[in-house]
């Protein structure tokens, strides 16, 4: 049974109580990248014990988007009109939703077993600079807890922007609970349509974790893949195209000045440095100089890693191992440029310590609706910049609610 925050009080109002248990939960997160390829649903398990929390994979499945779809979110990402954004919002509302249930259905439970969903939404626009720090996730929780009947918990980078703080990278936390070894300090690198890293310190030192968005991981080759096929592919699957490509090194050079990458953390980015107007300039100059396609898209390929690796002067200490998550990590191109701009420093996958790299972002946002229904707080002012600790998420309550409230 899905646990109420809720009560009907004698006086016949509803008040929203703190919620102080601590036992096991069941809790679904849902998330879609700056790609926007699909929606990657986790159910995992969240048990406390003592000071800290235990999370366990039970199931996970990603619900890939038509590339109609996918289009025109990328479309709306650009020049969305308000029209188009109210109705996309609705529609990806009813797609978490789905991803949702299948999820469920998967591991042989019932919404009734399920105590919280998390979603991250689908991100249209992160501006965290002045004069106005903004950002929009897209995915209508609303939607989400009709048609599940599960309290979803939403919107979460808004609370962070509001208390001063970039609203990114969320993830940090999770990667800290998933990752953090006794005596290896570890640099976990997600993969996603932006790359973000976060420095887990060994429990034996004194270091604080630190993290932050270092520049594009997919986003720029797939949107150079968009461009060269005129719509027809979306991203370099297994980074065949780059494999069959050589880096041009006056192009990665000027990728390398990239104003980003000089700037200290805390930093996040997103489209509007990184997005299809950028690589649509890259690629006139690249055509006018008489570059190959796959040499643009290699060369794309390395600047991911070659921009994370040039990070690395930020990072409060050395690190012993690279673990790579996210989608990217099915870029077996993208992979062996990280292995190379690391080296000698052991670069490995999650799932070599038994977690799926697609399943680690969502499982992000399961933790973070676990904190939020706690009243936690889930945002790390040393990391996104925030003046204050502050619970982030909309809380939406599911139909428990109702019965609850009899």
């Amino acid at each position: 049974m899905v646990l109420p925050f809720f009560r009907h009080c004698q006086d016949g109002e509803h008040r929203l109580f703190s919620y102080t248990g601590f036992g096991s939960m069941k809790i679904i997160g849902l998330m879609s990248g700056t790609s926007a390829d699909g929606v990657d649903a986790a159910l995992v398990e969240i048990k406390k014990r003592e000071s800290r929390i235990s999370v366990k994979l039970v199931a996970f499945t990603s619900a890939a988007f038509s590339q109609k779809l996918q289009t025109h979110i990328l479309k709306v990402c650009e020049s969305g009109t308000g029209g188009e954004v109210c109705d996309l919002n609705v529609l990806l509302g009813e797609k978490f939703s789905k991803a949702a249930l299948k999820l469920i259905d998967l591991s042989g439970l019932s919404p009734n077993n399920i105590h919280l969903i998390g979603s991250h939404g689908q991100t249209l626009y992160h501006h965290p600079h002045p004069p106005t720090p903004s950002t929009l996730q897209i995915g209508e929780p609303s939607v989400i807890a009709e048609r599940t009947g599960i309290t979803t918990i939403a919107d979460f980078r808004p609370r962070d922007m509001a208390a001063g703080g970039e609203g990114a990278p969320l993830t940090p936390y999770t990667h800290q609970v998933l990752f953090q070894h006794k005596t290896k300090s570890r640099l976990i690198v997600n993969l996603g349509g932006i790359c973000n890293v976060t420095y887990v310190p060994a429990k034996t030192t004194q270091q604080k974790i630190e993290a932050f968005d270092v520049g594009p991981a997919n986003m720029m080759i797939n949107s150079a893949i968009r461009f060269i096929t005129n719509g027809k592919k979306s991203q370099d699957t297994n980074g065949f195209i780059a494999t069959k490509g050589s880096v041009y090194e006056p192009l990665l050079k000027k990728l390398l000045e990239h104003q980003f990458l000089k700037r200290r953390p805390p930093k996040s980015t997103g489209r509007h440095e990184f997005g299809d107007s950028y690589v649509e300039r890259l690629l006139h100059n690249a055509r006018r100089y008489g570059l190959k396609n796959e040499d643009f898209i290699a060369t794309l390929t390395a600047f991911s890693a070659k921009a994370a690796a040039k990070n690395q002067t930020f990072l409060p200490g050395p690190i012993q191992e690279l673990i790579l998550v996210g989608g990217g990590t099915k870029n077996k191109a993208l992979v062996k440029e990280f292995f190379n701009a690391f080296a000698p420093t052991p670069v490995r996958t999650s799932e070599a310590y038994g977690w799926d790299s697609r399943a680690v972002e969502a499982t992000a946002f399961a933790v973070m609706a676990y904190c939020t229904i706690h009243g936690i707080p889930n945002n790390l002012p040393s990391i996104t910049g925030a003046e204050t600790s502050v619970v982030m998420g909309k809380i939406i309550p599911g139909r428990s609610f109702y019965s609850a409230s009899r």
